[in-house]
């Protein structure tokens, strides 16, 4: 079969825009509103998209003035959309600094169980000091130790999701036997930061564990990549950009002792539609008028470790920066934000009109052949195996993308037409069921 494409539905409350809540169309509630998630999920599934990603944070985001504040719990919301979808995964970000192995682990076997097989997780170390001081610390963890953490939690959550083995469950009803406890493997693991003893309180779900998706281009997070992750999602302005970061996170995953193919690629993407290429810019031009620069100045300070009113609209970054190596926050989004300043040498506003539709995500303004092309162009020029669609304004961008652009994505033979037998998440990512690591290989009996 041909190469296709994976794409995932990147969901963000009124859409990935700063500004696209003040629009007329839009629902300033939705964020907290079932029906909308519900109403997405079902538009993303029309299009056979392979999955539907949320992002999360254990912090308030922003203030309120500028945007729809506040999200409903990804897992929560994603165990009520599966009851309402059929085929799309289902991915949630959680993080690894501030959960437990045990608790997240049986909360995502508890979610593949009642998808069938859809669950997902975007992994993530957590980066600022409004999060850690939720959780009673004065200051975020150093960048390398937030990854030393988030390896031994997955090397702990591989164990649970694996203590269960496949055929633990005997159900033999003749007998009295339901199960077999000598297919359960307590992890009884002892580490730097966790202390786990038991097995999970959840049986083996049906994809063994779920999709493990990362999206850190750092350092650190690549390296975490390579070793874990099976989709990476990440940000990427340029074709040249996007080539380079695939070809060194494929190096890296061979290297890992692992097959490249088995981690997927998916740049975002911020397509904003129209019928003309004229169109499409006016439709952008829109959005970007719509943005409140004061909020986009205290954003920008922040992600870069400026002092409140450094920063002043109509000149350049300064010239002074920290380096990346002393950043302790998202040091990927810091250096793509620098270099996209200093490379189109970019005024501040002129910077925070490009931020405010993806916030370093490559945003598309075009005619639905030309998104086409580009998202063609990157997929078979190695830059990608796949998109993270993050359209500007939801629902209408969401639509917008399935009635005009899956359609000539499917007449190129790049896309499938309907999901077919491939049931689960990893079935769609070309992905193989992983092996519990606990079973023992059966014994074929000596040839005589």
């Amino acid at each position: 079969m041909p190469r296709q494409l994976h794409l995932n539905a990147f969901l963000m409350n009124t859409g990935h825009h700063e500004a696209s809540w003040r629009l007329p169309e839009s629902n300033p509630y939705a964020h907290v509103e079932l029906e909308h998630y519900t109403h997405l999920a079902r538009i993303a599934e029309r299009g056979t998209f392979d999955s539907l990603f949320l992002a999360d944070g254990p912090q308030l985001w922003s203030n309120l003035a500028q945007r729809p504040a506040g999200a409903l719990e990804p897992l929560t919301l994603l165990t009520a959309l599966a009851t309402a979808t059929e085929h799309i995964g289902l991915i949630a970000t959680a993080s690894t600094s501030y959960n437990s192995p045990y608790n997240l682990a049986r909360k995502f076997a508890s979610l593949d169980i009642i998808s069938g097989g859809r669950a997902g997780w975007n992994i993530v170390t957590t980066a600022g000091a409004e999060a850690a001081r939720n959780f009673g610390l004065e200051h975020e963890p150093a960048h390398a130790e937030r990854y030393a953490r988030a390896a031994e939690f997955l090397d702990v959550a591989l164990k649970l999701w694996d203590s269960w083995e496949d055929d633990a469950v005997v159900a033999d009803k003749a007998a009295g036997v339901w199960g077999d406890d000598t297919k359960i493997h307590p992890p009884r693991h002892q580490g730097t930061y966790f202390s786990v003893a038991g097995a999970l309180n959840v049986p083996r779900s049906p994809q063994g564990y779920p999709l493990l998706v990362q999206a850190g281009s750092s350092e650190d997070g690549k390296t975490f990549a390579a070793r874990y992750a099976e989709a990476v999602f990440t940000a990427q302005q340029t074709l040249a950009d996007a080539q380079a970061f695939y070809k060194d996170l494929k190096s890296r995953t061979e290297a890992a002792g692992r097959n490249p193919e088995h981690v997927k690629v998916l740049p975002g993407i911020v397509p904003v539609l129209g019928g003309t290429e004229a169109e499409a810019r006016a439709n952008e031009r829109l959005l970007e008028n719509h943005i409140v620069y004061t909020h986009g100045v205290d954003r920008l300070e922040r992600l870069l470790q400026l002092p409140a009113g450094t920063l002043e609209l109509d000149g350049p970054l300064p010239a002074d920066l920290p380096p990346e190596d002393a950043i302790e926050g998202a040091k990927s989004r810091y250096t793509l934000v620098v270099e996209l300043a200093r490379r189109d040498r970019l005024t501040v506003r002129q910077l925070i009109g490009r931020l405010g539709g993806g916030r370093g995500h490559l945003t598309f303004a075009g005619t639905p052949e030309q998104v086409a092309d580009a998202i063609e162009s990157w997929f078979t020029q190695g830059a990608a195996d796949g998109f993270n669609i993050m359209p500007a304004v939801l629902p209408s961008g969401l639509d917008a993308f399935v009635d005009q652009v899956v359609p000539l994505l499917r007449t190129r033979g790049l896309l499938r037409t309907e999901y077919g037998t491939r049931t689960t998440l990893r079935e769609r990512y070309d992905l193989p069921r992983p092996t519990n690591q606990y079973t023992r290989p059966t014994t074929q009996p000596a040839l005589v």
